[in-house]
């Protein structure tokens, strides 16, 4: 199962739309996981659309729309590891005790907010993403989007894929 993981898109607050790169990838993928900061409806229509399976959540930019059409958490089972989607897990320090003591039966934590790619793992057991932004680097030097692979063997092939960066 291929996962194209995504976050803090902000369309169009940050970019007029989503990188060309980033759009060819979907379809490809068997889930899109989206962590929030979507910023306008548009962005969420056209990624229903084109994915054959979204995982998506608001973020703290995003309106009264978008959070009554998206849980501020959400869960789902992919190939056998169960998955939790937030926007917010507070700051990088502590980070992953606060996230194995709130996500206990979750087997991989796919997050967003501060734009800056994370890959960590908590507790031996549970794995803590966040893919950047592919359209606001901030302080980064790319703006960025993770692909991974579900497997019998568990979640395998995490990759940084790059894009150019915006100012």
């Amino acid at each position: 199962m291929e996962l194209l993981l995504i976050s803090d898109t902000h369309v169009p607050a940050r970019a007029r739309s989503l990188p060309a790169e980033l759009l060819d990838a979907v379809p490809r993928a068997d889930v899109v996981v989206h962590a929030g900061d979507w910023v306008d409806s548009a962005t969420l229509d056209l990624l229903q659309e084109r994915s054959r399976r979204l995982v998506a959540v608001y973020g703290n930019n995003d309106g009264p729309e978008l959070r009554a059409r998206l849980p501020e958490v959400a869960y789902a089972e992919l190939g056998g590891l169960r998955f939790a989607v937030v926007h917010e897990t507070g700051p990088a320090r502590g980070r992953e005790r606060r996230c194995a003591d709130r996500f206990l039966d979750t087997d991989v934590l796919v997050f967003g907010h501060s734009h800056i790619p994370w890959d960590s793992v908590a507790d031996g057991r549970l794995r803590l993403l966040n893919p950047g932004s592919p359209t606001d680097r901030r302080r980064e030097p790319y703006c960025t989007y993770l692909t991974a692979r579900v497997s019998a063997a568990g979640l395998e092939d995490v990759r940084l894929h790059r894009l150019p960066g915006r100012s």
